[in-house]
């Protein structure tokens, strides 16, 4: 049995040597529960997310933040002392983690065959823009590429505007998302077998179709009613009224009166209680039908108000509702402090840094507090070491630039 402390991927080691976002989260998801993982990176430091803002003081935040819990290691899998080094290395590692283009890892003598020869249980996770098949698959792709390409994009604006990105790369985390759910799945079918008997598997994920999996009905919806979802702003098509709403102090509600017992206990929390009996919204498919003036019979019911009696009236009457947060709210909330939903990642630079606390939780036991993402080769003498590297070795190979 787990001890009360450790997570469940405990004992499971993952050799991350992906770059920026996507395939690094899918790692550092199973550092959250449990896994050591290694990242490994070029002598030269130069992943492009020790670049990308935030920058504070000099210092990445989001580098520091995205790969917590990661010791770091240096290597240049380029030149041939560290091809080898990486393959006497990759033999302690359940699962290797990779987001190079297509065919790279196969140019530099690192393909598939030759990694399960020098490991035959190793998991390899090759996370990319559009798979390891297709027309496309040697295509760069970055998350803002996913999503416009997913179709996710198109649906994301107001009506009749362009379509909008969220001003975060949402296709980088959904993607990692899928990795990490399928370097858990391919432990688990292999760990159910006998040691003697388990092998490695590919794990082939484009990012892609990582966004597109999240649209369920949208091909059905095309295929059988000709419809293509278009943009409707803040407001759902499906079911109504579900938009977002102003207050008459300046703050933005969400809120969601789709079933119709919720849809009557809203129009109480108006004080119009008639409306739930008009022909045109006494359902949600005729509240759909009608949803211009749904919204327009709440949204002035919300301009009249202060978010505080707002929130009263919506919360006596049990109907679904939320100020839209901002992160300064989130950081205030006191269900989220309560919770411990953020936790403070130590840095040896900056401090405590604030950071989203380990999901989901497993009862009973207590998550660690990772570390903050890794300098570069910051643990090459503990790595290494472990894999019969002395000092005299690590100081000529770091001449080289190897490491």
């Amino acid at each position: 049995m787990p001890q009360p402390d450790t997570y469940p991927l405990h004992g499971v080691r993952v050799l991350d040597m992906a770059t920026v976002l996507a395939a690094p989260f899918s790692a550092t998801l199973c550092g959250d529960m449990g896994a050591e993982v290694v990242k490994l990176e070029l002598p030269q430091g130069n992943d492009a997310l020790r670049g990308l803002a935030p920058v504070h003081e000099g210092h990445a935040l989001f580098w520091k933040t995205a790969n917590r819990g990661k010791r770091g290691i240096s290597l240049d899998v380029r030149q041939p002392e560290g091809r080898e080094l990486f393959l006497r290395l990759i033999g302690g590692f359940d699962v290797l983690v990779e987001n190079f283009r297509t065919g790279t890892l196969d140019g530099w003598g690192l393909d598939l065959a030759t990694l399960h020869a020098h490991n035959p249980r190793l998991i390899v996770l090759r996370l990319t823009g559009f798979g390891q098949t297709g027309p496309y698959a040697r295509k760069p792709g970055f998350a803002r590429i996913f999503e416009a390409m997913s179709g996710f994009t198109h649906l994301s604006g107001e009506p009749g505007g362009p379509p909008q990105h969220m001003n975060y790369p949402l296709g980088d985390a959904i993607a990692g998302l899928f990795g990490a759910f399928a370097i858990a799945t391919a432990l688990a079918e292999r760990n159910a077998l006998p040691r003697e008997q388990q092998r490695g598997v590919e794990i082939d994920l484009s990012a892609t179709e990582a966004l597109l999996r999240l649209l369920d009905p949208l091909a059905a919806e095309y295929k059988f009613s000709g419809v293509v979802r278009e943009r409707t702003g803040s407001r759902a098509s499906y079911t109504a009224p579900s938009n977002v709403y102003r207050t008459a102090d300046g703050a933005w509600i969400t809120l969601v009166g789709s079933s119709d017992p919720i849809f009557v206990r809203l129009c109480a929390a108006m004080e119009q209680p008639a409306l739930a009996a008009d022909p045109r919204f006494s359902t949600n498919v005729e509240r759909t039908r009608h949803h211009v003036a749904i919204d327009e019979i709440v949204g002035a019911w919300c301009a009249g108000l202060p978010l505080a009696a707002i929130s009263e009236r919506l919360a006596r009457h049990d109907v679904p509702f939320s100020k839209v947060y901002s992160i300064a709210d989130v950081m205030e909330d006191p269900h989220f402090r309560a919770r411990g939903a953020l936790m403070e990642l130590q840095d040896p630079q900056l401090g405590a840094i604030p950071a989203p606390a380990v999901v989901p939780r497993f009862v009973g036991r207590t998550a660690g507090v990772p570390g903050v993402g890794p300098g570069t080769g910051q643990d090459n003498e503990a790595v290494y070491g472990a894999v019969g590297i002395d000092a005299d070795e690590l100081e000529r190979l770091r001449s080289l630039r190897v490491i």
